[in-house]
């Protein structure tokens, strides 16, 4: 099980993990927040699912902050993630745990995916993000997004942290989608 105050955290650094079951947009979201970030040393990892091998828990750093990718178009991609997050210590979800959406767009995607997403992300109380994949300025976009709550939840931003971001910005199901999910 992956803790989130394992180790103890080190001066000017944030570890980002990226967890994407399709691989199509981690190593792109990866390239531009370190790209962007010069003032702060960023270290990102990169998984297919959780749990991470137990062979590199002693060489790994802390991790700051989870971010589950998921791709609305591949039901393979909601069912890792949904696995994945049973792999994550509950300390992880007082504000080190975010989920970025892609593919929401498309109109094949099953409103159920979606839905699921959304129920996963309110009852976790975490940030649901949803990215453009398939141009560079909405991979950028949410990898602006991505750096700031990174900064946050390693504790780089004064008067702040990661339990009161994420109490601003967790995923809220309008009660209409709970009548909605009762009818279906």
């Amino acid at each position: 099980m992956l803790k989130p105050f394992r180790k103890v955290p080190v001066l000017n650094t944030a570890n980002l993990l990226l967890v994407e079951n399709e691989e199509q947009l981690q190593s792109r979201l990866g390239d531009i927040i370190l790209q962007i970030e010069k003032d702060v040393k960023i270290n990102v990892r990169l998984a297919r699912k959780l749990p991470l091998p137990m062979d590199t828990q002693d060489s790994r750093p802390r991790i700051d902050l989870v971010v589950f990718i998921v791709n609305l178009m591949s039901e393979r991609s909601l069912q890792c993630a949904e696995k994945s997050i049973k792999c994550l210590d509950p300390g992880f979800f007082l504000g080190k745990v975010c989920f970025v959406v892609t593919g929401a767009r498309c109109l094949s995607v099953s409103t159920n995916h979606l839905l699921t997403v959304r129920k996963m992300a309110a009852s976790l109380h975490c940030p649901l993000l949803f990215a453009e994949d398939q141009t560079s300025e909405g991979v950028s976009t949410v990898a602006v997004r991505l750096l700031g709550m990174l900064k946050v939840a390693a504790g780089l931003v004064p008067l702040a942290t990661g339990l009161s971001l994420n109490s601003l910005a967790h995923c809220v199901l309008p009660s209409d989608l709970d009548e909605l999910d009762s009818l279906t």
